[in-house]
């Protein structure tokens, strides 16, 4: 039986990554020094005609405890790329957190 060549992950866009509901690859993102830092992925949530992403880092991170995710804004940037971007206002991190825990109920009936 022939092998179907896939693709490099380094090929593919980040939003096609976060989308794909059978990558159970850590997503792997890089700091200002080019430092890499790997998470897994929570979910993917759509609120307010934006995306926004929930990781949980599985390296240590300065600031963050060992139980705790990430809210990140998913921006198109104008070549088409996406790019994740921390979200920074509390109230919006709290209603992606609330999307999520909505979407955690729903499945459980």
């Amino acid at each position: 039986m022939k092998k179907e060549k896939q693709e490099p992950v380094e090929d593919l866009d980040l939003l096609d990554v976060l989308l794909d509901e059978d990558n159970e690859d850590p997503v792997t993102l890089y700091d200002e020094q080019g430092k890499a830092f790997k998470f897994d992925q929570v979910a993917v949530i759509p609120l307010d005609d934006k995306l926004y992403t929930i990781l949980k880092p599985l390296d240590d991170l300065p600031g963050v405890a060992d139980d705790e995710a990430i809210v990140f804004a998913i921006n198109e940037q104008e070549n088409g790329e996406s790019s994740l971007i921390i979200e920074t206002e509390e109230s919006i991190a709290m209603r992606v957190f609330d999307e999520y825990y909505k979407l955690l109920d729903e499945q459980k009936k």
